[in-house]
């Protein structure tokens, strides 16, 4: 077509329309602009697919600079174990008599767990994954009321909470006097108190990241949950290396039977 308006404005009588010219132009722009906007269409389309792909393939349990500086800041947690204790821990995961007593206290407190976990809306697969790792890596006798009412450990219980977790929900005041410390103890050291204060805490800390708090939060649903449940676990414990470890967990076929099993409740016929 753009030919055919060259060839007529070469005529006698093209050339009385001067501004043929500035037409046929204006058109071949016209069509570049669209074959420009098509390929760029498509590029743009392809570029998207790679960085969905690539958010796909995402590790939710990695952490930028950015998101560290923000959580140091706000909350106060303080990177990755040493690699001594890493290496400690791992160890302590190869023991299967270990593993095994503490899947056997998961599945009395199971009741609990569900219960608490119902009444806080948050996920019972991740209150079972904390209890399983803290009480698997616990020290024996630092449940006992003598060294806790001593001042030598700083965390109680299952979950191995402080003092500070009652003055964040509020069930103790900024400056508790001694006996309300004590109390506050004894509190802790209660398994099924324990358990509710950490369904407490995983709540409030959905509260203070903006999560809805209706969503009980599922790894598996996508990579958004996931990285919110990575962030709770390590708000909880505040070591780097400690989201992974609780993912790993709620995945785990044995205490996902915990938590999701139904047991048979048929009696025995009398005889």
């Amino acid at each position: 077509m753009i030919k055919a308006l060259f060839r007529y404005w070469n005529t006698t009588e093209g050339r009385h329309l001067p501004s043929l010219a500035l037409v046929v132009a204006g058109l071949f722009m016209v069509l570049t602009t669209e074959n420009q906007s098509k390929r760029a269409g498509h590029t743009s389309l392809s570029e998207q697919l790679k960085v969905v792909s690539s958010q796909d393939q995402l590790d939710p349990t990695k952490f930028t600079a950015a998101e560290l500086q923000y959580l140091e800041k706000r909350f106060g947690v303080h990177g990755p174990q040493p690699q001594l204790a890493q290496l400690l821990t791992q160890g302590v995961d190869q023991f299967e008599f270990i593993r095994s007593q503490t899947i056997h206290q998961l599945d009395l407190l199971k009741p609990v767990i569900l219960s608490k976990a119902k009444l806080y809306k948050v996920n019972p697969m991740l209150v079972t994954a904390i209890l399983f790792d803290e009480i698997q890596h616990s020290t024996p006798g630092e449940d006992h009321p003598l060294l806790a009412h001593s001042g030598l450990v700083k965390t109680y219980g299952l979950a191995q909470l402080g003092i500070s977790e009652l003055i964040h929900q509020k069930r103790l005041p900024k400056n508790p006097t001694a006996k309300q410390i004590a109390q506050a103890r004894d509190l802790l050291l209660d398994p099924e108190s324990n358990i509710e204060l950490l369904a407490g805490k995983i709540a409030r800390l959905k509260n203070e990241l903006n999560l809805p708090a209706e969503n009980m939060l599922q790894a598996s649903n996508s990579y958004r949950h996931a990285k919110a449940i990575a962030t709770l676990a390590y708000l909880h414990n505040g070591k780097l290396d400690y989201p992974a470890r609780v993912l790993r967990y709620m995945r785990d076929p044995e205490l996902h039977g915990i938590i999701y099993s139904q047991r048979s409740q048929t009696k025995l016929p009398i005889i």
